[in-house]
């Protein structure tokens, strides 16, 4: 099984029980209803990103669904969580690009958010042969990894939230496949 299509979504929960603020991220995140299996960092070849609502309208009730999945939470006030996903895609499409997850503290989401997207573009750029200096910062790579043409399109979804007094927060930014036999056969057909 082979995912022909993606989409990126986040959400946040808060409540007084730590499972609870967990379910109620994934509500947010549109994807509570489905039993999620969390699998490694790899974006398939010629897989297509969709929209959000798009995804969500093509997932059953109670369905196994993968995803690759970030999630933070805490249950100290004023705390900063956060949870990204990050994807980098090669220019060709037959061949597959990465996902990269990171769960943070005390970071914001622009912080976390290029810092997914680093990782993705860095697991993708040794794949693909391409030299680069770890030490430079992340828009200064992001550049070299661009200009050598093989890395197309770097991004991430980030969801973040502070810790409330007595309450569980917790943040979760995922990237969820779409089971093939969900697909409208018109979509099935596109790869």
């Amino acid at each position: 099984m082979v995912p022909s299509h993606m989409f990126l979504t986040r959400g946040v929960g808060v409540h007084k029980e730590k499972l609870s603020s967990f379910e109620l991220a994934l509500r947010s995140a549109g994807v509570a209803y489905c039993n999620l299996v969390t699998v490694s960092s790899i974006f398939p070849p010629e897989c297509k990103i969709i929209p959000r609502k798009r995804g969500e309208s093509l997932l059953n009730p109670g369905e196994i669904t993968h995803c690759v999945m970030a999630r933070s939470e805490t249950n100290e006030r004023n705390r900063l969580v956060s949870a990204s996903i990050g994807l980098a895609i090669p220019t060709d499409r037959r061949i597959y690009g990465y996902l990269s997850e990171h769960h943070a503290h005390g970071e914001t989401d622009e912080e976390t958010g290029e810092y997914t997207e680093d990782l993705a573009a860095q697991m993708l750029a040794t794949t693909l042969g391409i030299e680069f200096d770890s030490n430079l910062a992340w828009k200064e790579r992001e550049q070299v990894f661009k200009m050598g043409g093989k890395i197309v399109r770097t991004m991430n979804i980030t969801q973040s939230a502070i810790g409330k007094a007595n309450r569980w927060t917790t943040v979760v930014a995922m990237a969820v496949f779409i089971p093939l036999e969900n697909l409208p056969k018109k979509m099935r057909s596109r790869r």
